[in-house]
């Protein structure tokens, strides 16, 4: 099979008629999500609760990335399919039909979660029906990703104890730096007195950075091609160590800036801007160190390796030329 049958493979294997009903299907979907009021007394559909959950509240203002990250893994995993032969599987109307119970149930009991938790189902059951198994398979993990912009209540109780944590990371980080400081539950201050006292709230508690944390290195996980499953796993959960390390020596250095250099820089200036600058490039840096260690080589650099020993070899023949 040449490149062109192969390109060809996917758009051939269904008829115009099972083009039209695909259209249909989609549309009836993106109608009963996306359009209709079904929440929220009639007055909200299920993606305009999501978006609204996108809030610094729920520690999801990181939301509105996943879907365009889902497109990316889909894209990523269609790649891979170009030398499968499709053929639709009727065992796939079993996950639409489940994820169409999905929907019928959230709005029952208007619960909005259950119903964006239905939509993986639906898409990739319909996936199954028209392409097959191994297509089905291939999508299915992008798909699921959208459960990665759902907020989760049972996080938000761990607020109070990442809180503490921060607490007690920031008191022994400056303590590293020779910067004294007293803690009182989540109330930290300097014992100079130079600044007025902290509270470590829940923002600055590292769950929010911990969830937008948790959504790129399971995206970076998948796009690991050649790691074994197990490395794969170990790379998607050091969002968690990394996170708490991350925010620990960010919210530290507030109070070493406030001791060394200016107690309103850093609790201002510093404070708003820290994350962006040292949190995120940190987490990312460590995702990349370990992805390099679980690989034995450093990240993105092998192919420019490969491509340098080729342009030796061949500028040799051509002197021997």
């Amino acid at each position: 099979m040449n490149a062109q049958e192969q390109k060809n493979t996917f758009w051939n294997s269904l008829s115009p008629l099972s083009w039209a009903g695909l259209a249909l299907y989609l549309l009836i979907v993106i109608g009963a999500v996306c359009i209709y009021p079904s929440f929220t007394e009639g007055t909200s559909s299920a993606t305009d609760v999501l978006m609204l959950s996108w809030n610094a509240m729920n520690d999801y203002e990181h939301g509105w990335l996943v879907p365009f990250i889902c497109i990316y893994l889909l894209v990523h995993s269609c790649g891979k399919l170009q030398n499968v032969t499709f053929s639709g599987s009727k065992r796939g109307l079993w996950l639409v039909g489940l994820g169409g119970l999905f929907f019928l149930m959230a709005v029952h009991t208007q619960q909005w979660r259950i119903a964006i938790g239905g939509i993986p189902f639906m898409l990739t059951g319909a996936i199954w029906y028209y392409w097959g198994t191994k297509a089905a398979w291939r999508c299915a993990f992008p798909l699921f990703f959208l459960w990665m912009s759902i907020p989760l209540p049972g996080f938000q109780q761990a607020t109070t104890g990442m809180q503490i944590l921060a607490t007690k990371a920031a008191h022994w980080g400056a303590g590293l730096f020779g910067v004294e400081t007293m803690v009182e539950g989540t109330n930290i201050s300097l014992t100079s007195g130079n600044c007025d006292t902290f509270n470590i709230a829940g923002g600055c508690s590292g769950m929010r950075s911990l969830m937008a944390l948790i959504m790129l290195s399971t995206a970076w996980a998948y796009v690991a091609d050649g790691l074994a499953l197990w490395k794969r796993l170990i790379l998607a959960f050091s969002a968690i160590p990394l996170s708490i390390a991350a925010n620990a020596f960010r919210v530290a250095s507030i109070f070493i800036f406030a001791e060394h250099i200016n107690p309103v820089f850093a609790s201002k200036t510093w404070h708003d801007w820290s994350g962006l600058l040292f949190f995120f490039p940190a987490s990312l840096l460590g995702l990349m160190l370990l992805h390099g260690l679980l690989a034995g080589e450093v990240p993105f650099l092998k192919r420019r390796r490969t491509v340098s020993r080729r342009q030796t070899t061949n500028t040799e023949k051509e002197s021997q030329i």
